[in-house]
């Protein structure tokens, strides 16, 4: 995916779904971003997340984000995920 580096704070970059088909506390997924990213996880209806921009992007400073979402139900043992969501910063003319 590709983002224009003066995208405003809160621009939706990605939407995920995520699922779990055992029944109760088995079946409740948590989400979570890996890192310190300038980016946020939002959940907007039930299974879905969405991958926001939490602060402004510099692609001068950076141009590649590699963006780690992991999963986790809430089974004992925890049955764990993960995804990586890849990011291009657009550049702007900022002069």
């Amino acid at each position: 995916s590709e983002i224009s580096e003066d995208a405003p704070s809160g621009t939706v970059v990605a939407l995920l779904h995520v699922q779990d088909w055992d029944s109760g506390a088995n079946g409740e997924v948590r989400c979570s971003l890996d890192g310190d990213v300038p980016f946020r996880l939002e959940k907007s209806f039930e299974d879905y997340y969405r991958v926001v921009t939490s602060r402004e992007l510099d692609r001068e400073e950076v141009s590649e984000y590699n963006v780690t979402v992991r999963a986790a139900d809430g089974g004992s043992p925890s049955l764990r995920s993960s995804a990586v969501v890849a990011l291009r910063v657009l550049d702007v003319n900022d002069n």
